[in-house]
């Protein structure tokens, strides 16, 4: 009679757990209060519900086993295939459970309760060992890389930190190079990434906290901050709004950019993004927020001011003076890229006075043919030059290479000889193009390519007033922004005597005895480092 109601149960429970409705079987397992959320205690009852919620799931494994110097004790370890380390399982798991636990003296009293005491205590050596009772947990567990022991007669979980698999190893940035600097990038395992920051930043006043966020990738995602240093607050501000992002996945760090930063329909992005520890370890420092995301080698930084797009790594890794001259190389270059094809229209459409003579003849005489104006004649070229970055980008590297720079040079000089465009024009071109690529922070360099063609347009009807107008409307916007409550166009709007030392000059570290306190006021005091002099002559 016991064994028709078992056999029974199994076929009711089955019929209403088919693959087609594992969602619906997880759903309750995680939100009914019910004795299905749990484990029974029984394999013979739980095993069947599990592989049921895991079927089609090939990579899933299953290993029996048994426990005990007389064996007389049943159980299962199920673990997924390529999300585990391959030596943690067989070294810490299975070489405990099989080898050393046959190594105990016969024992007629082992029981299940005291055979589970004796591996979470004695014999499992995996570092990180939890229990656990609730199947919506257990399925958790399994998918991302743990390790699930199940005993029979024990109604808990052994779940064992295994995770593993192959991963990228540590290597040069792609996107932040640098000719003298620390040559470590960030990897798609946010474990390797918290390492690496740690091993800059030595000290316990670094938190690490540990979000998930995505109902079906559960992306874990770490807020990390120096107490003491950053601003409760903006650490605060920062909690909440990823406590608040509701998404089924999270593949990237552009996902969580997009869903906590103020102003959504701004042109200028309000985090900045990073692939470098040792830029990540710098803004620390300076008292900012990082977030790191699982599966992408990129952390945020905030809060985010404008200014820190045009600074790059390398500007801290040379002597000042030096640092001072790029940085004003970079700043005219940026200008360049926003406002040179608009400045050549307004000027040859409508501000011919402004430019000398023999130049104005020269220039005239190029466009003589050009049956277009100058704004269509620079739409055309910058349009084209953007196709050509973008399948660059797009293609193979060796095949995009060669259609960058030669297919650049072929439909530029065939454009010059059929007459459509200007030699002048393919010359402004040319070094706006050059000058957008000096801006470090890819993120902004695509802003300010997007927003040449409006000052494009300004300049075409109301020449260098429409410029002027232009600008004035950038300006307004920038100083309307907040990065998580930090003014966007800070030091500068509003002014702050000691940020202003690290903008387009870049003051010697002696001299930087305050961190900015517009990004936090907290612990602004840095080391008091004396000006370093000559030895006296005795």
């Amino acid at each position: 009679m016991r064994r028709k109601n078992l056999s029974q149960f199994f076929r009711s429970m089955l019929s209403h757990s088919k693959p087609a409705k594992i969602n619906s079987i997880v759903g309750r397992a995680e939100t009914n209060g019910t004795t299905e959320n749990v484990l029974s205690g029984i394999l013979s009852k739980d095993l069947p519900y599990i592989q049921d919620v895991l079927a089609n799931c090939s990579d899933v494994l299953y290993r029996k086993i048994t426990v005990g110097s007389n064996q007389q004790i049943h159980g299962m370890v199920i673990w997924m295939e390529g999300l585990v380390s391959s030596s943690s399982l067989n070294d810490h798991i299975f070489k405990s459970v099989l080898q050393d636990s046959r190594l105990l003296p016969p024992n007629e009293d082992l029981g299940p309760r005291q055979a589970f005491s004796l591996l979470r205590d004695s014999l499992l050596s995996t570092a990180e060992v939890q229990e656990q009772t609730s199947l919506a947990t257990i399925f958790d567990s399994i998918c991302t890389g743990r390790t699930v022991l199940l005993l029979d007669g024990v109604a808990t979980a052994l779940i064992a930190n295994t995770q593993g698999g192959e991963v990228r190893a540590i290597s040069e940035p792609v996107t932040e190079g640098v000719v003298r600097g620390p040559r470590q990038g960030f990897t798609e395992n946010i474990g390797t990434n918290i390492s690496l920051i740690r091993r800059i930043i030595k000290t316990p006043k670094l938190k690490m906290e540990m979000f998930q966020a995505g109902s079906l990738t559960k992306t874990d995602i770490v807020v990390a901050y120096i107490q003491g240093v950053s601003d409760d607050q903006v650490v605060a501000e920062v909690r909440h709004r990823i406590k608040q992002i509701n998404i089924d996945s999270i593949l990237e760090s552009s996902y969580v950019e997009e869903l906590i930063e103020d102003q959504p329909f701004s042109p200028f992005p309000q985090i900045a993004h990073t692939e470098r520890p040792d830029k990540a370890a710098a803004d620390l420092l300076e008292g900012r927020v990082v977030i790191i995301i699982d599966g992408t080698p990129f952390v945020l930084l905030v809060p985010t001011v404008f200014i820190q797009f045009l600074h790059s790594s390398e500007d801290y890794y040379e002597r000042f003076p030096m640092a001072f001259a790029i940085r004003c190389i970079r700043f005219l270059f940026f200008l360049a890229a926003l406002l040179l094809p608009s400045a050549y229209i307004a000027a040859t459409t409508y501000h011919q006075e402004m430019l000398p003579t023999p130049l104005l003849i020269s220039i005239a005489g190029a466009r003589e043919g050009v049956p277009f104006p100058a704004f269509i004649e620079a739409l055309i070229m910058e349009i084209v030059f953007e196709a050509l970055r973008e399948a660059g980008v797009r293609l193979p590297r060796p095949v995009g290479q060669a259609v960058s720079i030669v297919g650049a040079l072929v439909i530029g000089e065939a454009a010059v000889q059929a007459g459509i465009v200007s030699p002048a024009m393919v010359i402004v071109v040319a070094v706006t193009a050059i000058a957008s690529f000096t801006i470090p922070a890819f993120n902004a360099a695509i802003t300010i390519r997007m927003l040449r063609f409006p000052m494009m347009a300004f300049a075409a009807v109301l020449g260098f007033y429409g410029i002027m107008l232009g600008m004035l409307a950038i300006l307004i916007h920038l100083c309307s922004l907040r990065s998580f409550g930090v003014p966007y166009f800070a030091p500068v709007a509003p002014f702050h005597w000691q940020g202003m030392k690290d903008t387009i000059w870049r003051a010697p570290w002696w001299s930087m005895k305050k961190r900015p306190s517009f990004i936090s006021d907290h612990n602004v005091h840095r080391e008091d480092s004396p000006k370093p002099e000559p030895p006296n002559s005795s």
